[in-house]
């Protein structure tokens, strides 16, 4: 059983699929690890460490791969060299992209979509979601502090006292709820606010204060697997134009809000934008999907009137070798349960609900029933 760690084709993925920790583990599993040349060198991992681990470093990694362990969706020129039958497991950016799983069906390789995974105990330790969120979140606060030129804590001097900076953030998700928790560890007044009812005993224990419209609609508003709904559009005048006096006020805003499949919700318009005190930064963490905020820019930090919106895409990537670390733990975790550990061999159970919910392409066809195309569907 051969397993490839691939290094990254897009230049803006410092990330990788494997740690020398995931390798020795997949070692201990029977297979036979093979890692491609600089793999890990973006997340502070050499090619002598793969090797000390137990790995062989080799170019051609790809070929003959029974597993192949990726952080993106494998490109034309990687699916070129894989043979049929081969296991792929990664992020796969599904959503809107009937090509590219077309693309995958068509060479014959079984897909796995990490980001599928059901919100299940079982499938925790290999939530990417979570795992990755959760340092988008840590992330966000670090890159608005850089940005604001003032000092997010109070502090008592004898040249007079520094305020606190007021900190909004919008989304109170997994990287919501680590920004809150990141700038109130900063000494940040922290306020947040979301569409779930459930958040707002969250927020709350972590010591930021809950702004929302809470209505009939705001009670019902959360799906069976814990994400939140969209909202109609009379709730979101009336929390917009709640949040539009609450944005004002503040110096920091941090918006999460994303719904998987959908782009990303209009959350701050230009208008609140401009009545942001100048040297206010606003981070947006939805841009991938076009962004929460209105004037947003791609891996830019634009200037509005004064206000800074900060739009870097792959923010856990700005943190890459500890979103490495996690995500190879993800990926060994779910590999796992692919494998006989008896017979050291792959042993798919396709009746296994992690592996349904997740199985995007299997013998030349787009499998998963969402992606399906609507003649096979």
């Amino acid at each position: 059983m051969k397993v490839a760690v691939a290094a990254e084709t897009d230049s803006g993925e410092p990330r990788v699929a494997a740690t020398p920790e995931t390798v020795k583990k997949m070692i201990g599993l029977g297979a036979e690890v093979v890692v491609e040349p600089g793999a890990g060198v973006k997340s502070g991992i050499l090619d002598a460490d793969y090797a000390a681990a137990g790995a062989t470093v080799a170019r051609d990694a790809l070929g003959g791969a029974d597993i192949v362990l990726k952080v993106r969706r494998p490109n034309s020129v990687e699916l070129a060299q894989l043979k049929k039958g081969a296991i792929v497991i990664a992020i796969m950016d599904p959503y809107g992209h009937d090509d590219a799983l077309r693309a995958m069906a068509e060479a014959g390789v079984t897909a796995f979509a990490m980001e599928l995974l059901p919100r299940i105990t079982r499938a925790q330790v290999m939530d990417v979601l979570s795992s990755q969120a959760n340092l988008a979140g840590y992330r966000a606060v670090v890159d608005a502090a850089e940005e604001f030129s003032r000092a997010l804590p109070m502090m008592m001097t004898a040249a007079g006292t520094v305020p606190a900076a007021k900190v909004f953030i919008m989304g109170a998700g997994v990287a919501g709820l680590q920004a809150i928790a990141t700038a109130r560890r900063l000494g940040a007044i922290v306020t947040a606010t979301d569409v779930r009812p459930a958040a707002k005993e969250q927020v709350e224990s972590l010591g930021a204060k809950f702004i929302a419209v809470e209505d009939e609609e705001f009670k019902a508003a959360e799906t069976a697997g814990g994400y939140a709904k969209e909202m109609s559009k009379e709730y979101q005048a009336k929390q917009a134009a709640l949040v539009a006096e609450h944005i004002k006020k503040q110096d920091i805003v941090i918006t999460t809000a994303l719904i998987p499949g959908r782009p990303a919700p209009r959350l701050v318009s230009k208008e609140m934008v401009a009545s942001m005190r100048p040297g206010s930064v606003v981070v947006d963490l939805a841009v991938e999907r076009g962004g929460n905020v209105e004037g947003v820019q791609a891996d830019a930090v634009a200037d509005v009137g004064g206000v800074k919106i900060v739009g870097y895409r792959n923010v856990p990537g700005r943190l890459a070798a500890t979103a490495s670390s996690l995500y190879a733990k993800n990926l060994y975790a779910f590999l796992e349960i692919l494998i006989d550990k008896k017979t050291k061999a792959l042993a798919v159970n396709w009746d296994d609900e992690i592996v349904k919910a997740t199985a995007l392409t299997r013998d030349g066809a787009v499998v998963h029933p969402s992606f399906k195309p609507k003649s096979a569907a």
